[in-house]
């Protein structure tokens, strides 16, 4: 396997779709760091026990997976580069750079992964990738890249911290798909790209078979009286009217 290889954790039976799950959220609290105290649809994980606003609130960021892996082929570790896992667009606009995570974990309730308070949330791509929701209870997302080749027979050792029930699994660069994209997001794009090469196997067909036809339509056109020919009219036939 040539680098980068993309490694990715998989969970199944866990229903990040659940209507409750995904509107436990604030954006504007996610985005700027005045709507701090912006905790409205966060609920059950809003604030503290005292009333201190949670940054940043609600079930999805509480939930964060807090499982570990590393990598070793024979004695010497294999390092996962964990930069640039998420999506662009979310680290630009979805998830401030001024925003510091606040009062987060600190309940008797654990769920999930602790966040690093002296860093944005749009450093923290473990969160950013966590918060895109999948659209299915089984889903995969993107955890790292390995930036070296793999050679054949070379024995890899796994190193997990378990506290989710899940799998990992490693894949090479495709051409069709971004590492980020999640199981279902490939589904969706193998089942596009199948309907647009359907589309186009029969428009082609259709566009061929029309260029087949043309002399056999230009025959028939050539023995058949041609529609709206005024030579055909009575008074041109007759030009006495007779």
């Amino acid at each position: 396997m040539n680098q980068p290889i993309y490694v990715y954790y998989q969970l199944d039976n866990f229903y990040q779709n659940h209507r409750r799950y995904v509107k436990s959220q604030n954006d504007q609290q996610l985005r700027d760091s005045s709507k701090a105290n912006e905790t409205n649809y966060c609920d059950p994980e809003k604030t503290t026990p005292d009333g201190s606003p949670i940054v940043h609130c609600g079930l999805i960021a509480w939930s964060l997976l807090n499982d570990t892996y590393s990598f070793t082929r024979g004695n010497k570790n294999l390092t996962v580069n964990k930069k640039d896992i998420s999506w662009k667009s979310d680290r630009d606009h979805k998830f401030g750079k001024d925003v510091f995570p606040k009062n987060f974990q600190n309940g008797t309730l654990i769920g999930g992964g602790k966040l690093d308070p002296n860093k944005s949330l749009s450093e923290q791509e473990d969160l950013i990738v966590w918060m895109r929701t999948a659209v299915l209870p089984t889903f995969r997302k993107f955890y790292g890249r390995i930036e070296v080749d793999l050679k054949e027979y070379d024995t890899i050792m796994a190193t997990l911290e378990n506290n989710y029930k899940r799998t990992v699994s490693m894949a090479r660069r495709s051409w069709c798909f971004r590492p980020q994209a999640g199981l279902e997001e490939r589904m969706t794009y193998s089942a596009l790209h199948t309907s647009l090469w359907v589309d186009s196997a029969s428009f082609w067909r259709h566009h061929l078979l029309s260029w087949s036809l043309r002399p056999a339509f230009s025959f028939i056109a050539s023995v058949c009286r041609k529609l709206g020919d005024p030579s055909y009219l009575s008074w041109n036939r007759n030009p006495s009217g007779r």
